[in-house]
């Protein structure tokens, strides 16, 4: 089954869509918690994603990062947008949707639904997950995430929302994020809370690829994250 480009950091396999997807599983000390979606930015799952899925872990969930692009990372970003460009949104969210499935059959879940969090990239599938999934999806935490016209209808959105997003984001700028909270309060009928930090974007990637990590602000945003999907992860 090996092939040369598989991902050290993968370490479990599961249904997903008829065919099979990869990823990394942690589970808590305790052995068992709410089960939580951690979703990669354009990078893939890195280092930065592996630590992030630990630090969950480490606060008592069950955390499954799935490996959208199949073992392959990078660290340069036109590479890395080639790879987000390569890979179908529909196909994504299959995975996605195989992970949910996933961690809600193991017996170490001890939530009925699960959280998904996601950076970047990232951030725009966890909006994607919530969508398609339902009340399978209690919480959403997207860090900037905006994914442009690639969203489904969030009619079925039931999943509470808490968004962080940096001022300076070029990325996905101010203007944007407004759009979409006003998207999906239109059709979900509730406004998701979207944060505002002074920074840029990726401003909580450690690995600080684009020049715009601010310690600070990470973990102001990371304590809401964590302290969010406890509060609606059950």
């Amino acid at each position: 089954m090996a092939h040369t480009n598989d991902n050290p950091a993968q370490n479990v396999t599961f249904p997903s869509g008829g065919g099979t997807a990869h990823g990394y599983l942690k589970l808590p000390d305790s052995g068992s918690g709410p089960g939580v979606v951690v979703i990669q930015e354009w990078w893939g799952l890195t280092d930065h994603i592996v630590d992030v899925t630990n630090r969950l872990a480490a606060e008592g969930f069950v955390a499954l990062a799935p490996d959208l692009y199949g073992g392959r990372t990078t660290h340069d970003s036109d590479e890395a947008g080639q790879l987000m460009g390569e890979l179908p949104v529909n196909q994504a969210a299959t995975d996605l949707g195989g992970a949910v499935d996933y961690l809600l059959s193991l017996d170490e879940v001890t939530s009925s639904t699960v959280g998904a969090i996601g950076f970047c990239m990232g951030g725009g599938f966890v909006l994607v997950l919530a969508a398609q999934q339902g009340d399978k999806v209690s919480a959403a935490v997207p860090f900037y995430g905006v994914l442009k016209e690639d969203y489904p209808s969030f009619a079925k959105l039931t999943a509470a929302v808490q968004g962080h997003f940096g001022e300076q984001d070029t990325m996905a700028p101010p203007e944007a994020v407004e759009a979409l909270a006003d998207r999906i309060e239109n059709e979900s009928g509730s406004r998701p809370e979207f944060l505002e930090y002074p920074a840029g974007h990726a401003f909580f990637n450690d690995e600080n690829h684009m020049g715009t990590y601010d310690a600070e602000q990470a973990e102001i945003a990371w304590d809401r994250a964590v302290q969010f999907l406890r509060q609606h992860v059950k």
